[in-house]
């Protein structure tokens, strides 16, 4: 009696354990009661009915798992061949970050998410980069990033998984193309060195060429100045000559008057002032023709004066 006693006592105690579950943080368990769905549990403890209650087993990544990890997942794909617009063939491998967000759907709207989340992803990849040319499959690898992850985002909404990124790791083009693009970008480069080259000789040779024209123009300018201050100096000096003519001029006109010179005296200083006036280099002197015979007059009082001294002698 005892015996059966204790084996029932343990039967009731794993029957009792059977029955409890603990699930871990950030995981959720499907449970089936009789087939059919029947709750899903959280993370902490829970308790079920062995034999009537059940765990949902499926399939992720390739292993039968009964718990959905609601973490944010990554998958990596191998490279897979893809054909461009202008029919170039290259390799293409790419990764994908998703997320469960609803475990109910995920186990029952498709029968294995991963697979089915590959597939769309390499149907994708090549639609798109057939509508894109090689080189701008190269350089718009951020448009194809943002263009794939909306649609397998749409594409996998029904199945409970949010697609946060997909990032295209490499694109490798066929070795004939990827060579002919490293000869494109050597003569671009080289091309950028001579444009560069050149334009460097250009701009020496427009300074060269400017401070020529600045030192002919300061050379014109000073020569410019000289010329000013030499002609300045000249001016001065005519002018103080006739300053100074015109002072003696005044000096012996007023001691003739002071002395009260006959006018034989006065018309012979007359003709000797208007002898040194015109001997100034830029003197002229120019009477009127009436003049002519009062000159005559006094040319002959002279005359006379000379020829009176002689005979006193």
């Amino acid at each position: 009696m005892s015996v059966i006693l204790i084996v029932f006592i343990v039967g009731l105690l794993f029957f009792i354990g059977k029955g409890i579950i603990i699930v871990r943080q950030s995981e959720v368990m499907i449970i089936e009661r009789l087939g059919r769905f029947h709750k899903k549990c959280d993370s902490g403890l829970h308790f079920i009915v062995p034999i009537i209650d059940a765990k949902r087993y499926f399939d992720f990544k390739g292993r039968m798992v009964d718990r959905i990890d609601l973490r944010e997942q990554v998958m990596d794909f191998d490279p897979q061949p893809v054909i461009t617009k202008d029919n170039v063939t290259m390799q293409v491998d790419s990764v994908i970050y998703f997320q469960v967000v609803d475990p109910q759907k995920a186990v029952y709207e498709i029968s294995n998410i991963t697979f089915a989340i590959r597939q769309l992803a390499i149907t994708n990849i090549r639609n798109i980069m057939g509508e894109l040319a090689l080189d701008e499959t190269l350089t718009s690898r951020e448009k194809v990033n943002s263009t794939l992850q909306i649609a397998l985002d749409e594409a996998t909404d029904p199945w409970g998984i949010k697609v946060t990124r997909v990032e295209l790791k490499n694109i490798n083009p066929p070795s004939e193309i990827e060579e002919a693009m490293t000869k494109q970008m050597k003569a671009e480069r080289e091309r950028r060195a001579m444009v560069t080259n050149a334009e460097g000789v250009k701009t020496a040779q427009i300074l060269q060429a400017e401070g020529n024209r600045d030192a002919e123009i300061a050379k014109a300018e000073g020569d410019k100045q000289s010329q000013i201050l030499k002609a300045q100096g000249k001016a001065l000096a005519i002018l103080e000559v006739q300053k100074a003519e015109a002072q003696a001029i005044n000096m012996i006109f007023n001691a003739i008057h002071e002395g009260r010179a006959t006018e034989d005296v006065l018309a012979v200083k007359y003709l000797e002032t208007m002898q040194k006036i015109a001997e100034g280099p830029s003197n002229k002197v120019f009477m009127p023709y009436q003049t002519a015979d009062f000159m005559s007059s006094v040319g002959a009082m002279i005359d006379l004066a000379k020829t009176r001294d002689e005979v006193k002698k």
